[in-house]
């Protein structure tokens, strides 16, 4: 059974600059993997030894939730209520929407997801986990991988 991630930051409101160096944004992939007790998991157990906040973005709170299996459900109520939510606004947005064009003008496409989900790592300097780094190929992100799914 997942142990709660939160605890680390205050839940609502504005992130306090001190801590946005050690935030650490879980991607969909580390979440679910996290919920399954694959790899991930331990990974994410480690944060709260090295003092890293565990926080995500209402987008990937939406694709967890879509994906959850019946038996899930609990546990992944208790995973997303436990994590700080990055709050995104125009700024994000703004940013999300210019990588989908830059990126678009060359033929390669990104999800509209991924891309908010980008702009708010970056945007309080947060590391980036996930398991497909491929997805994120941004500059002025901080893209960590961790392997899930085995």
């Amino acid at each position: 059974m997942p142990i709660p991630v939160g605890g680390f930051a205050p839940k609502e409101g504005p992130i306090p600059s001190a801590l946005a160096e050690l935030f650490v944004l879980l991607d969909t992939t580390v979440l679910i993997d996290y919920l399954r007790g694959k790899p991930a998991e331990l990974a994410v157990r480690r944060l709260r030894q090295t003092g890293d906040v565990p926080c995500t973005t209402a987008v990937n709170v939406e694709e967890v939730v879509r994906g959850l299996r019946p038996e899930e459900e609990g546990a992944g109520r208790a995973l997303v209520d436990g994590l700080r939510i990055i709050p995104m606004g125009r700024l994000e947005g703004r940013q999300a929407g210019s990588w989908r064009r830059e990126f678009s003008s060359s033929g390669v496409t990104l999800s509209q997801a991924d891309c908010l989900i980008a702009a708010a790592a970056r945007s309080i300097g947060a590391k980036l986990a996930t398991g497909n780094p491929d997805d994120f190929p941004m500059g002025g992100l901080i893209v960590e991988h961790w392997p899930v799914g085995r």
